[in-house]
């Protein structure tokens, strides 16, 4: 067991070596070996816990995050570019590697939002979309037909290099909003959106990503859903983690830990129709605390796909 562990650290470890090393990230053939090795590595569900690494080896990890985050950019910029130069960009979207992840993710999280939202929303918010924004056309194409999707990055070119994939499609170019803007900067528009998903990748370390969940946490509307996407096991390589713990002034509703392809796990939590003061004072604290540890308990290995419910009435 321990060995191997110990394996997949050295391996991981080694990749590391070879990808920072590179003199750029940009989608090569050698950049796009060395990246598929790791994941390939990443994938295997494993009981490894990275918060009990050694230092050496959690540095290690939050520098591969940012790498696998800037080579991720690059690789969305390449193919949004390519898509861009075709006549019907969205009829091409097969062209990209990692399509039908997209399309796999987009019917986890459809689903997952179906079982706690009780209509259609008419306004979602999509926080870090990037210059291939999938999640939003592949929810708006094939599961949410009516809904405005408002997606928001700070990043101008990524959104100019968006809205040229959207710009010649009838429907979509009406119901794709494309907002550049930091989100710590969004404060009264929050609120008129039923769901907010925030990428993986937005919130790079722990402090960014608490400091983007806190504000979203005092903006939002009472009830609204927040999804969100995190990494277990061996994934955890890389992605951000976000724990339940760190959802303060929201209700959990599910966690999802997927052990095919889908790299992320996903985690939606409904904002609490109390105040946040209220909750800093006494009901977080009486909650969270039970919830982190039950939540821990939960093992993909034992439960394959199955979805994770926890509901707070029964704690109460």
């Amino acid at each position: 067991m321990v060995c191997e562990e110990e394996l997949l650290i050295e391996k991981v470890c080694g990749l590391y070596e070879q990808i920072s090393s590179l003199e750029s990230l940009k989608p090569c053939k050698n950049v796009d070996m060395l990246f598929t090795q790791l994941v390939l590595t990443c994938i295997p569900p494993s009981p490894i816990d990275v918060t009990n690494l050694n230092k050496n080896v959690q540095e290690i990890r939050s520098h591969l995050i940012k790498l696998c985050g800037e080579a991720e950019g690059h690789l969305e910029t390449h193919y949004s570019t390519l898509l861009g130069s075709y006549d019907n960009p969205l009829q091409n979207l097969h062209i990209f590697p990692y399509y039908s992840n997209y399309l796999k993710l987009g019917l986890l999280e459809f689903t997952i939002l179906t079982q706690h939202c009780t209509h259609v929303p008419s306004k979602i918010a999509f926080v870090g979309s990037g210059p291939l924004p999938l999640t939003s056309i592949v929810l708006a194409s094939n599961h949410l037909p009516s809904t405005t999707f408002h997606n928001y990055d700070m990043d101008p070119l990524a959104n100019s290099n968006a809205m040229r994939l959207v710009s010649s499609h009838p429907d979509l170019s009406n119901r794709m909003v494309f907002h550049t803007t930091d989100i710590l900067d969004v404060s009264n528009a929050l609120k008129e959106y039923e769901v907010v998903y925030l990428a993986a990748l937005v919130g790079m370390d722990k402090e960014g990503k608490n400091r983007i969940i806190d504000h979203l946490a005092k903006h939002m509307n009472p009830g609204a859903l927040l999804m969100l996407r995190s990494a277990h096991g061996a994934r955890a390589f890389l992605y951000p983690v976000i724990e339940p713990c760190d959802l303060r002034g929201f209700e959990v509703l599910t966690v999802f830990h997927p052990t095919d392809e889908v790299i992320n796990s996903v985690l939606i939590a409904r904002k609490y129709p109390v105040p946040m003061h209220s909750l800093d004072q006494g009901l977080a604290s009486k909650i969270l605390p039970n919830k982190c540890s039950e939540i821990q308990a939960f093992n993909p290995l034992n439960h394959g796909n199955m979805i994770e419910e926890f509901a707070i009435e029964e704690q109460l």
